[in-house]
């Protein structure tokens, strides 16, 4: 058992079914016991007086690892609060809400991974575990060969998702504070819901309708580990599309897709056009920077130019794009912060956004509100939420491409293109480097034909080259990537089959 390839950044991830399994009943049960230990050292506290959160999404292998990783953690004399079903940024908020206030909380998901994949992610009311923590921890469930008995804790069967629920529809009340039935403030407003079969559903009969909203047309509401209409990921073409769809076909106001464990989501206006990616970034950058003038936006590093115009320029604020990876941004808005530059949102492309006022912590739902406090407010003063983001910029043409990496080291390849990359930028006629972007290269291309810009980055975790290219012009990427790929051709171990060619042009 190689301990260390179960983890994914801050998170653990492995195959949990069939003959490859690597996340299995006992490894889970070995880990429970060690993130008892782990969080006793932390807490400055035995292990029998912790209470540990814990709850899962729709996985079908979700609720025999959270039996046996349950079971490691009252080994160790944890009480236990068996969720069952739940978000991960629930798991997040039984840390900090009165009355639960657990010293740790997990979350098993691999959020919108295949059906065999699963995983963990932890918390503490300080936010969730680092890669340090997670590598200690592993460490630990390594050494541990069955969890150590030192008591027997309980674990009780405890319902928080109504709770999580409550603190939802509480805020979207009071932000729309509707001047004439201010308890229904979403009445008259129909909203179709995409769960994709994961733990999102409950954001329908637990928030929606309690506030008066039309949820006709919602879809896939029901848990099934098989995810069997759409990939549960608002970054899928064909889970955009199959939300735009219902929101078209059932006129509806507003569509809502979250991922399986609810920390991401996505959005769809009533015209059937997507609100995700850069015009997700920008729309929350919008109601931010209205509450908070001249704030930092943290991001990744694929947003676009025409997203830092509107953040630095429409907005007023300031856009500092940052490395790839949830925590990634989360942290570093943490360390501005620390440092006396205000930062109130942090937000990858993907969907997770965090904002300073919720804790910065990734939570789909939680940004689902702020648009539908939005979207009342607009519907009442005779806007559209759109507006918020008219001025935004956008390109004629996005995609990305990933170039797989076949060399056994494919980190250190990886590199070596990069860095000669970014030398032969500096002597390509219309390219040039773009300064501190925190990871890869990313080049702006001038040249007429071409007018955009380009990003070559290292995988977080994969063998894997990510492209991304923006082009102001048609038939702009087809130029900038036939570019690269003629570069790229030089190296051995890079599999080009996916970058455009001659026999494309």
């Amino acid at each position: 058992m190689e301990w260390k390839k179960l983890q994914n950044g801050s998170d653990i991830r492995g195959v949990a079914s069939g003959d490859g399994a690597t996340l299995t009943p006992d490894v889970m049960r070995r880990i429970g016991g060690a993130f008892a230990v782990w969080l006793a050292d932390r807490r400055g506290r035995p292990s029998e007086a912790l209470t540990v959160s814990v709850g899962r999404d729709s996985r079908l292998t979700g609720p025999a690892l959270m039996s046996a990783l349950m079971d490691g953690m009252a080994s160790a004399g944890v009480r236990v609060l068996d969720f069952g079903l739940a978000s991960t940024p629930a798991m997040f908020m039984s840390t900090v809400t009165p009355g639960f206030d657990c010293d740790g909380a997990v979350m098993l998901t691999a959020s919108h991974l295949p059906p065999e994949r699963n995983g963990c992610k932890f918390f503490t009311a300080g936010g969730g575990l680092d890669k340090a923590d997670i590598t200690e921890l592993l460490a630990g469930a390594e050494r541990l060969a069955t969890p150590s008995a030192t008591g027997t804790g309980a674990v009780v069967a405890t319902d928080f998702m109504h709770v999580y629920a409550a603190q939802l529809v509480t805020l979207i009340r009071r932000g729309v504070a509707h001047p004439e039935h201010p308890q229904e403030p979403l009445r008259g407003v129909h909203v179709v819901v995409d769960a994709g079969n994961g733990a999102g559903g409950f954001f329908v009969d637990r928030v929606l309708q309690p506030l008066g909203a039309d949820t006709r047309g919602s879809q896939f509401l029901e848990p099934d580990g098989h995810f069997p209409n759409h990939v549960p990921n608002p970054e899928h073409p064909d889970a955009m599309a199959s939300l735009s769809h219902a929101v078209l076909e059932h006129r509806a106001d507003f569509g809502i897709i979250f991922d399986p464990d609810v920390d991401r989501a996505a959005a769809v206006e009533a015209t059937g056009r997507e609100i995700h990616r850069n015009r997700l970034v920008a729309l929350a950058a919008a109601m931010v920077l209205r509450a908070h003038p001249g704030t930092t936006v943290v991001t990744d590093s694929i947003t676009s130019d025409g997203l830092s115009t509107f953040i630095e320029t429409d907005l007023g604020g300031i856009h500092h794009r940052f490395r790839r990876g949830y925590r990634n941004v989360i942290n570093e808005a943490l360390r501005l912060n620390a440092e006396g530059q205000a930062c109130w949102l942090a937000i990858e492309t993907s969907g997770h956004a965090a904002l300073k006022e919720n804790h910065f912590l990734d939570d789909g739902a939680f940004l689902v509100a702020k648009l539908l406090i939005e979207l009342a407010r607009a519907r009442r003063e005779g806007r559209d939420l759109a507006d918020l983001i008219a001025g935004l910029r956008e390109p004629v043409e996005s995609r990305e491409f990933r170039v797989p990496v076949l060399a056994s080291d494919f980190a250190g390849l990886g590199a070596r293109v990069i860095d000669a990359l970014r030398e032969r930028a500096v002597t390509e006629p219309g390219w040039s480097v773009v300064p501190d972007t925190h990871e890869g290269v990313r080049v702006s291309c001038r040249d007429p034909l071409e007018q955009g810009w380009f990003l070559l980055r290292l995988s977080l975790h994969d063998p894997v080259l990510p492209l991304n290219i923006e082009s102001e012009v048609e038939g702009g990427v087809h130029r900038i990537g036939l570019r690269l790929r003629r570069f790229l051709e030089d190296f051995e171990g890079l599999d080009l089959a996916t970058l455009p060619d001659e026999s494309r042009s």
